[in-house]
C-alpha cells in the first residue's frame, strides 16, 4: 500500500495578489513561486516555510469571471506518493479512470476524477513511472 501526504490544493481567485497576501498574513506562509500557468492565466504558490511540503497555488485566468458559488473555485487536490504505480492500481482498482500523465520538473504525476467530479493530482517526486 502507498503512502502520501496532501501536498496542495488549487483554487481559483479573481485577485491572486491579494489572495496570496491574505495566506503569507494569515498562516505566516512565504511565497515559493509565481509565473504563467500551463494552461494560460498565472498562479502563485504560498505555503509553509518550515518545511516547504504544503502549500496553496492560487490561480487566476480567464475562466474566473467573479464571485463563485461553494465548491466551484477548487481546480484540483494533490498528494505526493512514494510509489506512483502503486498508486495508480490502487486508482484503478476503485473504478476510477487516470488521465494526464505527465513527466515535468519537478514530478511525475497523473490526475482522476473522484465519484463526485473532484479532480486530484498523484505526484511522485522520487523517479516512479506511471
Amino acid at each position: 500500500m502507498p503512502k502520501g501526504y496532501l501536498e496542495h490544493a488549487n483554487i481559483s481567485v479573481t485577485r491572486p495578489d491579494r489572495s496570496a497576501e491574505l495566506f503569507r498574513q494569515l498562516l505566516g506562509w512565504v511565497e515559493r513561486w509565481r509565473g504563467e500557468s500551463q494552461l494560460g492565466g498565472r498562479t502563485i504558490h504560498v505555503g509553509d516555510p518550515e518545511n516547504g511540503q504544503t502549500y496553496l497555488a492560487i490561480y487566476t485566468g480567464g475562466h474566473v469571471q467573479g464571485e463563485f458559488k461553494k465548491g466551484q473555485p477548487l481546480n484540483h487536490i494533490a498528494f505526493v506518493i512514494d510509489d506512483l504505480q502503486a498508486a495508480e492500481q490502487v486508482v484503478v482498482a476503485a473504478g476510477l479512470e487516470p488521465f494526464g500523465h505527465d513527466d515535468y520538473e519537478p514530478g511525475k504525476r497523473f490526475y482522476f476524477f473522484d465519484w463526485d467530479g473532484i479532480e486530484f493530482e498523484v505526484v511522485s517526486y522520487e523517479g516512479e513511472t506511471s
